[in-house]
């Protein structure tokens, strides 16, 4: 089995990632839905959030466990796999994909990246480590959506979210721009608004990325599950109970799909 972890219903948008490349698998998905978002929460906060997780986690012997919280990424994954023996998969804002996406050769020519996320993960030294590893802090621009988690929460993709991104977007002078990354799993949900705004820029995140890095490290373990090895499952936990409202998870499945 494999531990699926988000602070809410974010992570949705990557397990779905997940189960198409690795579709022999048995899931347990995790939405802290008691404490979502995390956005609003201290450091301190988070890491109990997440310590009852794993915990969790560790209870149904999961053979790896995805991070697929930005947010809980950034406070938590160091420390997890500094004591932890099985693998712990994190995302992370896909910037090196953008960055490879800009075939520019003058850095004067290159176009910016918008990188959209929670406040937690644009200030976090982690972040700012892979942007410099990328030499990509010229071309960097950071811009906080905490609201998005919150209209995700509440499946409001309409107008508020259109009002929301649009207000933000006309702060940028977005002819400077190539490329949007989305740096919270959330965030995925208003692809759809950000291709009716910005039509002219490509928008990445890190969902097929880091479903690829699950696959090889499994498959480097020799933890993958062969075809009619286990039956295929997923089991929708809340804060550490069974989900009482599954037509809601259905719901947001439902609208994945449709993305993609």
């Amino acid at each position: 089995m494999i531990g699926v972890f988000d602070s809410g219903i974010g992570g949705l948008t990557l397990l779905h990632e997940i189960i198409r490349q690795l579709p022999n698998e048995q899931y347990c998905y995790y939405a802290d839905t008691k404490n979502v978002p995390y956005s609003t929460k201290s450091e301190e906060q988070i890491k109990e959030f997440v310590e009852e997780a794993i915990n969790y986690f560790l209870d149904r012997k999961v053979k790896a466990i995805v991070l697929a919280c930005n947010t809980a990424t950034n406070v938590c994954v160091e420390d997890l796999r500094s004591r932890l023996s099985i693998p712990i998969i994190a995302i992370q804002p896909a910037v090196k994909v953008a960055v490879d996406n800009d075939t520019a050769e003058l850095d004067a020519q290159r176009k910016k990246i918008l990188v959209c996320a929670t406040p937690i993960t644009l200030r976090s030294a982690r972040f700012q480590r892979l942007v410099d590893s990328l030499n990509a802090d010229g071309i960097v621009e950071r811009m906080a959506l905490p609201e998005l988690v919150k209209l995700a929460e509440r499946e409001e993709f309409g107008k508020a979210a259109e009002e929301y991104i649009t207000e933000t977007l006309l702060q940028l002078d977005i002819e400077k721009f190539g490329s949007i990354v989305l740096g919270c799993t959330h965030f995925t949900y208003f692809e759809p608004i950000f291709y009716q705004l910005a039509p002219q820029l490509s928008i990445f995140d890190g969902n097929e990325g880091t479903a690829r890095h699950l696959k090889n490290i499994l498959g480097k373990l020799n933890l993958l599950s062969l075809k009619g090895e286990t039956p295929f499952s997923v089991e929708y936990i809340e804060s550490g109970k069974p989900t009482q409202n599954l037509e809601r998870f259905q719901r947001y499945i439902a609208r994945i799909e449709q993305l993609t």
